[in-house]
């Protein structure tokens, strides 16, 4: 049985962690498989939206499975392009929504704050608790954690372990949205049909300047906002874009 499932909708790519029995759990397959995904994704011209969830309804991911690593597969769990899971150090140009579908702790947490939105089932939990097993969140969690939510929620979170519910996690904005478990895909699928239907080299160099500019000084920010407007405001869908206003059609994106 394949341990990740891949599924397009129109210009969407859905994946799938498929270990339902093991909380989806994270051993050296998946992150093979993962890395694999995200590097056909990444050179896919007509894929412009991810979605990445988990099977079944209880568990999004449990993070590491502790028996493979125990087994010795600690250097495949981690070791493949993208860092733990082929995502957490992945510089993935493309949007990523994370479907939530059950709880989110431990490195199931840090692969959800590595996603850019997360539409959550009113009964997922996120949490790091590493602490509590003499451990840190070590696959991004304490890095983008705080970047995420307010600094004393963030630390909260990573000092005492303890998870919050995703009402909680809507209230601080780590969640984009929370919904039934039941319309928690198509709310998920409509989300990123909402970013879909915009120009992707425009979403691409929007989600990359956000992202980027975080850690810049204002000047630089300005430095990488200009190579953006040149390379979008120079393309074809920018071309496209206004022409079919004029014309009051549906612009045909090109990607380019």
């Amino acid at each position: 049985m394949p341990v990740v499932e891949r599924d397009r909708k129109g210009h969407v790519e859905i994946i799938t962690i498929d270990r339902p029995e093991a909380r989806n759990a994270i051993n050296g397959e998946v992150t093979s498989k993962l890395s694999e995904a995200f590097d056909e994704i990444a050179d896919t011209e007509d894929a412009w939206v991810v979605i990445l969830t988990g099977a079944g309804d209880k568990s999004f991911s449990a993070g590491m499975d502790l028996k493979a690593f125990a087994a010795g597969e600690g250097a495949s769990i981690i070791g493949a392009k993208g860092g733990f899971a082929g995502i957490v150090q992945r510089d993935f140009p493309k949007p990523i929504i994370a479907a939530v579908n059950g709880s989110a702790l431990g490195g199931g947490c840090e692969i959800a704050l590595a996603c850019d939105l997360i539409v959550a089932a009113e009964h997922a939990t996120f949490g790091i608790p590493e602490v509590k097993r003499g451990l840190i969140a070590g696959a991004g969690g304490l890095i983008r954690l705080q970047r995420r939510v307010p600094l004393a929620f963030a630390l909260e979170m990573a000092l005492t372990g303890e998870p919050v519910s995703a009402a909680r996690a809507r209230e601080l904005g780590l969640v984009n949205r929370v919904v039934p478990a039941d319309r928690l895909m198509d709310e998920a699928l409509a989300l990123a049909g909402a970013i879909a239907a915009n120009a992707p080299l425009a979403v691409r160099w929007s989600k990359k300047v956000i992202r980027e500019s975080v850690f810049m000084t204002e000047e630089d920010g300005w430095k990488l906002n200009s190579e953006a407007v040149g390379a979008v405001f120079t393309s074809a869908d920018a071309i496209e874009g206004p022409t079919a206003f004029a014309e009051k059609r549906k612009p045909n994106w090109q990607g380019k």
